[in-house]
């Protein structure tokens, strides 16, 4: 069992390390930086680097690398040089916060048109680390993998969350059983060995005149069931009952907000459904993403629970 810690600075709190003590967490997959274009040059550039500010001794480290599908989208990229600064920055990191590791991720959601160039960089990158390498691959991923092609990596982790579009539908886009069981067949004949990524996040998908707005992380049912400015319409849906200020973001009178949320009950139907179609044991379960504000809808046992359905 491991987390993805995906904040920009490493500070746990209290509820953050007891989640990590019970569950005796040894391993944390942390987001280093992201890989995107600079608005001008349009060459590609780091994105908020990750600062430690935790002893990291007693954990192993697995950087993870966001690259942004437009990155790979460049016609004329070079990929030896992104794999040379990739791979310089978390070297710099690293040796700046004396962590050693023995494993990197790279994160990317490549399309058909950017696969070339990604799976080039995949091979680059490999030589150029000489450590294991892991590889994010998507459901889309596996059940077209002869379009989509496979990296080239010593393993892969299934994101199994974000299936559907983020709409004013009443569908969970996180998570959808109906969705992941158009993949679920596939995951059989996938040659890459493949680890999990559980989701655990929430988040509220703002609607206004039938469109979307935005996405508004950190926000939950029972903290707008307590603000009388909204109304619950459904189990899923709240009405602005007067336009307000929210944590900094304006709602008008009759917006919507959609609530999608992962429920423990989610959580071990998307392990009975994996255990059922994976065609072996995978190696490690991680859960997305350690943050007290996901950690605090569940029972400190569900992740043990989650783990033990495989």
């Amino acid at each position: 069992m491991a987390f993805y810690f995906w904040k920009t600075n490493v500070k746990f709190s209290k509820t953050e390390k007891e989640v990590l003590q019970y569950n005796e967490i040894k391993k944390l997959y942390i987001r280093y930086f992201d890989f995107g274009l600079h608005p001008e040059t349009q060459n590609p550039i780091p994105i908020s680097p990750i600062h430690f500010q935790e002893n990291m001794q007693s954990f192993q480290v697995v950087p993870v690398v966001f690259v942004q599908n437009k990155v790979m989208l460049q016609t004329n990229l070079d990929l030896e040089d992104l794999a040379t600064k990739t791979f310089h920055l978390i070297s710099e990191i690293n040796s700046k916060n004396k962590i050693s590791c023995s494993e990197i991720q790279i994160d990317c959601d490549w399309s058909l048109k950017s696969k070339d160039n990604y799976l080039k960089f995949i091979e680059i990158f490999k030589k150029l680390s000489k450590q294991k390498l892991s590889v994010t691959i998507r459901l889309h991923q596996v059940k077209y993998f002869k379009k989509t092609k496979i990296p080239n990596a010593d393993s892969g982790v299934l994101m199994y969350y974000n299936m559907g579009s983020i709409a004013p539908d009443s569908l969970n886009s996180i998570y959808g059983r109906k969705i992941a069981s158009k993949y679920l067949s596939s995951l059989k004949k996938y040659p890459l060995r493949l680890d999990l990524a559980l989701p655990i996040y929430s988040w509220g998908i703002h609607i206004r005149n039938n469109k979307v707005i935005g996405l508004r992380s950190k926000i939950d049912s029972s903290e707008l069931e307590k603000d009388s400015n909204f109304e619950k319409t459904s189990p899923i849906f709240f009405r602005v009952r007067k336009s307000n200020y929210k944590n900094g973001v304006f709602y008008e009178e009759n917006d919507l907000l959609k609530i999608e949320e992962i429920s423990p009950k989610d959580l071990k139907e998307m392990a009975e459904d994996l255990d059922e179609n994976l065609p072996q044991k995978p190696n490690e379960i991680i859960f997305y993403d350690l943050d007290e504000f996901n950690l605090n809808h569940y029972e400190k046992n569900i992740f043990e629970q989650v783990i033990s359905e495989f």
